[in-house]
């Protein structure tokens, strides 16, 4: 019999409650959900739906008000932020929309900021590296600001990918950029992703990333509405 490896990520009746204006907000209901080690998830559904909440508690981005998530077999619900802080730091990478640089460093500094925090000696060796992986090594001395949209995510993809995380999340990895970067952006992406063989969860709109996932799951109204083989979703809304 072979044994089954743990899930990566493993959430059982996660729920997410804010408090808004007129009063609690159900933002997610009752999410149970295993993410197994290499396996690239997409999150698709309406705007809305809760795809980036979900994404945001697999991170300990946002903390869940009900339920139970592990990630690596470790209670990410009885962590405190600092303890979720490190957690991130030493096992994920996270990807935003919007980039997320930091506009005061160069790009080499930028991606060899995580590697510093984690104590990494050769951090500066290792972002160049990283930069060079992504094409960029020529614009390792440039700030964000003299770095073109696409330029910009390839050097937060190289600042996620640089410490080795087990775990990568992505929200809307290519939803700021147009269609030719969007897509040297996605076979950066997945190309990474099979080097480093990280588990690749990903919020996206775009049918043509969510084909190439292993599994995509559905939201909708902050439920999960279906899990969808890959090779048959059409539109991700």
């Amino acid at each position: 019999m072979t044994k089954t490896s743990p899930p990566v990520l493993h959430l059982k009746d996660a729920s997410l409650t804010l408090n808004g204006n007129t009063g609690p907000v159900r933002i997610l209901q009752d999410i149970s959900l295993d993410v197994a080690k290499g396996e690239t998830l997409g999150l698709i559904g309406p705007s809305g739906s809760g795809k980036s909440s979900l994404l945001m508690l697999m991170g300990g981005l946002e903390l869940a008000t009900g339920g139970h998530i592990s990630a690596l077999g470790q209670d990410l619900t009885t962590m405190n932020e600092d303890a979720l802080a490190r957690f991130r730091r030493d096992h994920m990478g996270v990807v935003f929309q919007s980039f997320h640089l930091i506009p005061t460093m160069t790009a080499l500094e930028n991606v060899a900021t995580p590697l510093e925090l984690a104590g990494r000696s050769d951090a500066f060796d290792i972002a160049l590296a990283e930069l060079e992986a992504v094409g960029l090594g020529h614009r390792a001395g440039h700030f964000p600001a003299q770095l073109s949209g696409g330029e910009q995510q390839r050097v937060a993809l190289a600042r996620a990918l640089a410490p080795r995380p087990a775990i990568l999340l992505a929200d809307e990895p290519t939803g700021n950029l147009d269609e030719a970067n969007g897509a040297a952006v996605m076979d950066l992406l997945f190309g990474l992703r099979d080097r480093s063989g990280a588990t690749l969860v990903m919020v996206t709109h775009a049918p043509e990333l969510a084909e190439r996932c292993d599994r995509v799951v559905r939201l909708r109204d902050g439920r999960l509405a279906d899990t969808v083989s890959a090779a048959t979703t059409e539109a991700a809304e």
